[in-house]
C-alpha cells in the first residue's frame, strides 16, 4: 500500500469513527494527513544537538486546545522547525498543535488537551511513526490507528480483533473497555516496562487465591513470601502517582530474570524466575492460532514449537493447562505476544501486539 493510499484509508477511518460517535471533530483529509506525516517522518531523521527528536503532532485549531501555549507567529510545518522545537515537547502528553494558516499548515503552539478523535502523529524513533486518536468514550483512552516504519505500513484492525474473542488486555490495548468491566489498565504499564528493559521476559497472570498454577511450574527459585503487594495496594487505593510507576518498573525488572514472573489478578507478585513445565500426565500444547491486530492479516495456525523460542513455547504450554490465566512474553527484538485461551476455538490464541504498544 503506497503512502497516498494509506492516507486515504486513515482519513476514512477518522470519518467513520466521528460519524459513529455522533460528535463534531476536525478531521484532516488525505492530502493533509500526507503533509503532516511527511513532515514528521523527515523530522524523525534529523538531529537536534545530537539527539533524536521525539515529538507528537495534533491536528486541531487553537480554540479547541483549552489551556495551551501559543506562539505569536505560527511556524511553517517543516522538518527543520519540528526538530528545533522537539526538546521543548519531548515529554509524554505534550503535543504540537498543527492547523491551517493561509494556504498551508503551521504549528501554532503546544497543548496537553486533546479532544476525542483528534488526529495525532507521534514520532517514536527515526523512521517510526504512530498515528493515533483519543477514543470518544468518557475515559478517552488513546488508540493506535496505524504504525508507519520506513516503507512498511500497519493499519490497526480493531473491529476484527475485538470479534476474535481476544483477552481483556488486548481489548484495552485497542482503546476499549473490556466486557468484563475490569478496566484497571495495570498490564499496559507492566508490558511497557517489560519491553523497555530489552532483555526479554515472561509474565504470568493467574487467579488470586489459587495455587493451581504451581502444577504447571517445574521449579520456583524465587518464591515471594509474603506476596509483594505494593502494586496491588496502589491499585486498590486508586493511587497512580510516582509510586505506581516505581512498582510497575520493579515488577517489569523482575521479568528480565530467567524464568517467568507470576502475578495474581489482584496484582500481587507471587514468584519470579519460575520455570514452566507440563503438568504431570497432562497434554502437551499442540497448535496455536497466531493473530496480529493489523488490517489484512490472516490468522495462521502453527505448531507451538514454531512460535519463536522457549519463552513462547512455555507460555503457550502454561495457558494450554491454566486456561483461566494469561501469559505475556516480551522478546529482545521488541516483539510482544499475549497468550490467552479461546473458549470458542478451544485452543491457545497468541496475539502479536507490539504495534499497539508504541
Amino acid at each position: 500500500m503506497d503512502r497516498s493510499s494509506v492516507s486515504t484509508v486513515i482519513a476514512e477511518h477518522f470519518r467513520r469513527h466521528v460519524q459513529l460517535a455522533g460528535i463534531k471533530a476536525e478531521i484532516p483529509d488525505a492530502a493533509t494527513i500526507d503533509r503532516i506525516v511527511n513532515a514528521a517522518f523527515w523530522a524523525s531523521l534529523r538531529r537536534e544537538e545530537g539527539r533524536e527528536p521525539t515529538i507528537s503532532l495534533a491536528y486541531l485549531p487553537p480554540e479547541a486546545a483549552g489551556t495551551a501555549l501559543f506562539v505569536e507567529r505560527p511556524l511553517p510545518l517543516d522538518p527543520a522547525n519540528l526538530t528545533k522545537l522537539s526538546p521543548a515537547v519531548e515529554r509524554p502528553g505534550i503535543h504540537l498543535g498543527v492547523w491551517k494558516n493561509g494556504g498551508d499548515l503551521h504549528v501554532w503552539g503546544a497543548t496537553r488537551t486533546i479532544p476525542p478523535l483528534c488526529f495525532v502523529v507521534e514520532v517514536i524513533e527515526p523512521g517510526l511513526l504512530v498515528i493515533k486518536h483519543r477514543r470518544a468514550d468518557p475515559d478517552g483512552k488513546f488508540a493506535n490507528v496505524a504504525v508507519l516504519e520506513g516503507d512498511q505500513v500497519k493499519i490497526v484492525d480493531a473491529e476484527g480483533t475485538l470479534a476474535s474473542e481476544c483477552p481483556d488486555f488486548v481489548t484495552t490495548l485497542l482503546g476499549f473497555d473490556p466486557a468484563s468491566g475490569n478496566s484497571d489498565n495495570v498490564l499496559l504499564p507492566l508490558a511497557l516496562s517489560m519491553r523497555a528493559h530489552g532483555h526479554g521476559g515472561s509474565l504470568l497472570v493467574v487467579p488470586h487465591g489459587s495455587d493451581a498454577w504451581r502444577k504447571s511450574i517445574v521449579s520456583v527459585p524465587y518464591t515471594v513470601a509474603p506476596p509483594f503487594s505494593k502494586l496491588g495496594d496502589l491499585v486498590r487505593l486508586g493511587d497512580r502517582d510516582g509510586a505506581f510507576k516505581d512498582a510497575t518498573d520493579a515488577i517489569g525488572g523482575l521479568t528480565a530474570v530467567d524464568g517467568a514472573v507470576v502475578l495474581s489478578d489482584r496484582w500481587d507478585v507471587l514468584a519470579f524466575g519460575a520455570k514452566i513445565g507440563r503438568t504431570e500426565s497432562g497434554p502437551f500444547v499442540g497448535e496455536v492460532l497466531v493473530r496480529e491486530p493489523i488490517l489484512g492479516h490472516t490468522p495462521v495456525t502453527v505448531h507451538a514449537s514454531e512460535l519463536g523460542g522457549t519463552r513462547h513455547l512455555s507460555a503457550a504450554q502454561f495457558v494450554h493447562e491454566q486456561r483461566d490465566s494469561l501469559a505475556l512474553v516480551a522478546s529482545q527484538d521488541g516483539r510482544f505476544t499475549v497468550f490467552g485461551w479461546s473458549l470458542r476455538a478451544k485452543m491457545v490464541h497468541a496475539y502479536r501486539v507490539e504495534a499497539l504498544l508504541l
